[in-house]
């Protein structure tokens, strides 16, 4: 608790305390990042998508369904992508998505805003570290029991590297990225000879539908959190804020080359991946590693093994990548007193957030072991269910962002925006109704649904632990005294 300074009753029923100097020392953050820096991150973030978990989306849709589904959540993310890269640049701050909800909405908003995204980052970790365990599973034909340690592995050693310091955590999210492009490349190389568009429409339809769309329109609902996994976490890249050098004009480029980027990969591997071998009645459905398997197809068996330890790089790229995230996170609702305070301790000398990282990774573990001792045996729905449960965070989190982008624009239009979206409220209002839509969706498929209705408690739980405690322990930060000159004087540019 941060004792000493003043006791100042906030808006909301919040309670201030007024930090000396010395608590943001221990608090300070090193800047590194420029533009190639952040695409990397943003791609690495998202990569891992291509690799697993997109395909179940086609199971439950064809691949005329999921295709449809691709097409809605494409437009969501262009429209999130550019008003978020206007409020990056407008509101420079490490809590990125927090910050927005905090200055357009007040803290309960920036609270929400913030909750969401912390349960959609560390849920992610725990998917991709899933699906990475089992591509090693795969490749080493080790046995379901050694599953937890994999996870245990994994979290340690990409934990350590984020702590271990930013310019280290940076140089290998580019390397791992443009590693995990090259094997996508080589890939889509691969497969065009393989390569039959009957593969693409070979599930049996249901009842009254055709091999177009053989789950009907209900199909292309129940698709929308798969087809959001192609994109799932571009939007982190304001959390590097704090860390850019040069925010005003690299945050824009490195997320709008890396949507680019993710867009031309997500339409490539949906169809090339698809349209080979047993194609959607089996990569729909059968398979949680369908890049390993389709590699199996189109370079053989010895090779596929090579070149499947190194399709691994896809997954460490997004695994990494979103420990980072949920690091930053972590560290800016600790900061401002959102979360215990002790969670924004830095590294005297390296100045990661090593409290975050480790608080973030133990919580992702720990919902996979949970998870796994529910279902020891797998139902085949494991991965299904944890995906849906991030996507669950994301889409409120989305949802919670472009609501902020539409009240500052109108509250406060006076605020300097380095970068103004061409989209402007049309973009923002896309990607807020089909984020809600999506929400509804993921209520609906009862394979799923006891994964999202325990998120949906989690997310319970937090509200009622700031409603409780949370709110009397904010502290001036970054974000919160920017929120506050703005809401005191919206005349202002509050720079």
């Amino acid at each position: 608790m941060i004792e000493q300074g003043h006791l100042k009753k906030g808006v909301g029923g919040v309670e201030y305390r007024v930090a000396d100097q010395a608590y943001f020392e221990k608090r300070s953050l090193k800047k590194y990042a420029g533009a190639w820096s952040l695409w990397a991150l943003g791609v690495g973030a998202v990569i891992s998508g291509d690799f697993s978990g997109w395909n179940l989306g086609v199971g439950q849709a064809g691949f005329g369904g999921f295709l449809i589904a691709l097409l809605i959540v494409t437009i969501m993310y262009i429209g999130l992508c550019f008003s978020i890269a206007e409020m990056s640049t407008a509101l420079p701050h490490t809590g990125g998505a927090y910050s927005f909800g905090r200055t357009a909405m007040g803290p309960w908003g920036g609270y929400i805003t913030g909750l969401a995204e912390n349960m959609e980052y560390v849920i992610t970790t725990a998917v991709v570290c899933y699906f990475a365990a089992a591509y090693l599973q795969n490749i080493f034909s080790t046995a379901d029991s050694v599953q937890p340690l994999w996870w245990l592995s994994l979290y340690v050693a990409f934990v350590g590297l984020n702590i271990f310091g930013v310019e280290a955590s940076f140089k290998f999210v580019v390397f791992i990225t443009v590693l995990a492009l090259l094997i996508l490349l080589s890939f889509y190389l691969s497969a065009v000879s393989h390569f039959s568009w009957a593969a693409l429409w070979n599930i049996e339809p249901e009842p009254g539908h055709s091999v177009w769309l053989p789950r009907g329109f209900m199909g292309i609902g129940a698709a929308l959190p798969f087809a959001i996994w192609l994109y799932l976490a571009i939007e982190q890249l304001p959390l590097a804020a704090e860390e850019a050098t040069d925010i005003s004009r690299d945050m824009p480029r490195g997320l709008l080359w890396g949507l680019a980027t993710l867009m031309v990969t997500g339409i490539l591997i949906t169809v090339l991946n698809i349209g080979i071998g047993g194609g959607a009645a089996y990569f729909g459905s059968q398979t949680e590693e369908p890049l390993l398997d389709g590699l199996k197809l189109t370079v053989g068996l010895s090779s596929a093994k090579v070149l499947g330890l190194l399709a691994v790089a896809g997954l460490i790229a997004s695994f990494h990548a979103i420990i980072y995230a949920f690091g930053r996170n972590i560290y800016s609702l600790g900061r401002a007193g959102y979360f215990p305070h002790w969670l924004s301790v830095t590294h005297g000398e390296r100045k990661t957030p090593y409290a975050a990282l480790i608080a973030g990774a133990l919580v992702g573990y720990l919902v996979l072991l949970l998870l796994y001792f529910i279902d020891p045996n797998g139902s085949g729905a494991f991965g299904g269910v944890i995906l849906n449960m991030a996507v669950f965070g994301a889409v409120i989190a989305y949802v919670m962002q472009m609501a902020s982008y539409i009240v500052l624009k109108n509250r406060y239009p006076n605020i300097e925006r380095p970068f103004v979206s061409p989209l402007g409220y049309t973009g923002a209002l896309a990607a807020l109704i089909i984020s809600l839509v999506t929400l509804l969706v993921l209520f609906q498929n009862p394979d799923f649904r006891p994964g999202v209705i325990g998120a949906a408690i989690w997310f319970l739980c937090g509200l009622l632990y700031f409603g409780l405690y949370g709110r009397k322990t904010l502290v001036y930060s970054p974000e919160e005294a920017f929120a506050i000159r703005v809401s005191n004087d919206p005349r202002t540019d509050a720079g």
